[in-house]
């Protein structure tokens, strides 16, 4: 299932109402007056006692009609049931996964998601933008596996993510919230699936999940600042054309190993006005045809750069999934997360032969945060 958020707040849905009294009572009545009727015709009319062909064709009808009955008050009953649990189940995944602002400080924003797991909204991507008084951050991740099982570590490592983009004033205290974060939602799966154990065991499955995380800061000036365990780099998305911004070997994803001591930022250039930064999962450049052969991302963001020289976001996103779902025939085999934030703030005025210092990536040792 596709969710996509392209920047329009989407409508509160309706709360369940309460079934009344008056519609219990129908929906247990009705099937034993269907009933009731069968009885009493067979054991009531004289129709019913005979046996030749026409009072046969006649008995036949009467409990088709009844059986007909059932069927379709079960199959109403059961449909009403389903839209109060989509209902519900919406609700909560809304609630995991919000919809993010169509802009945040003066940043244009869309994101999409494509659930594998059939009748799901949320799976094991994971994404968020803030914008906090250290500027814009946003996260973009992938746990390990897909679908609905992977929600629980989801749930964590946003929660962490909320809270941790206010309060740490640098990215490495962000992502080290988000590593305590993980390893202590790991430690109460494991204890509540091997309640002998009371830790996480090496050799439980458990201890093999892990999460890919990127973390990015974008400043008011437009300096892009990152760091990535795992994930892929983004595009920076212009009139130039798609180019990634791939600038180190990213660490290893969070789980399995633990973060370095140094953790050293990446400066991944500026953000211009009129220029877009095109995050994804893996699920979207591993994706596959009939044949086997994985889908070209980047010709995917070219195609849709080259019809829209300042790229919106909306169409930008709208083009990758037409073009994604056509290669794997609509069925991918892993959760797809895209995220695209245009820079839509007035440029200011640069010293000459600034853009290209700007467009210099560097690894810089982040200062520790003692607090």
């Amino acid at each position: 299932m596709i969710r996509i958020k392209a920047g329009v707040p989407r409508r509160p849905r309706p709360r369940p109402r309460a079934r009344s009294p008056l519609r219990r009572a129908l929906a247990l009545g009705l099937p034993t007056v269907w009933g009731a009727i069968a009885i009493t015709y067979k054991l009531a009319c004289p129709l019913a006692q005979e046996n030749g062909l026409g009072a046969r064709i006649v008995t036949s009808a009467v409990f088709f009609a009844v059986g007909t009955g059932l069927v379709v008050q079960v199959r109403r009953s059961l449909l009403r049931e389903l839209r109060q649990i989509r209902q519900i189940a919406g609700a909560a995944q809304n609630a995991l996964l919000r919809p993010l602002p169509p802009r945040l400080d003066g940043l244009n924003i869309a994101a999409a998601q494509l659930s594998a797991e059939r009748g799901a909204v949320v799976g094991g991507d994971l994404y968020e933008v803030v914008a906090t008084e250290y500027g814009v951050r946003v996260v973009m991740g992938d746990v390990r596996g897909h679908g609905i099982t992977a929600i629980g570590t989801v749930a964590a490592v946003l929660g962490s993510f909320r809270e941790a983009a206010h309060d740490e004033p640098d990215l490495e205290g962000v992502l080290r919230r988000l590593e305590r974060a993980l390893a202590r939602h790991l430690r109460e799966r494991a204890r509540a699936e091997h309640p002998s154990t009371g830790a996480l065991d090496p050799d439980s499955p458990v201890a093999e999940e892990f999460v890919t995380v990127l973390l990015l800061e974008i400043g008011r000036d437009g300096a892009v600042r990152g760091l990535n365990c795992g994930h892929p780099w983004p595009y920076l998305l212009s009139g130039g054309g798609v180019r990634s911004l791939a600038r180190a070997d990213p660490l290893p994803p969070l789980g399995p190993f633990p973060l370095p001591t140094e953790l050293p930022f990446v400066c991944c250039g500026q953000l211009l006005p009129g220029e877009a930064l095109f995050l994804y999962t893996d699920g979207a450049e591993d994706a596959r045809d009939t044949r086997g052969r994985f889908f070209p991302l980047k010709d995917a963001l070219s195609a849709a750069v080259a019809q829209h020289p300042l790229p919106a976001p909306q169409s930008v996103l709208g083009s990758v999934f037409t073009a994604l779902l056509r290669h794997t025939g609509g069925t991918p085999t892993d959760d797809v997360a895209l995220l695209v934030l245009r820079n839509d703030r007035r440029p200011t005025p640069t010293p000459s032969g600034a853009r290209g210092t700007a467009r210099q990536a560097t690894t810089v040792p982040q200062p520790t945060n003692h607090r």
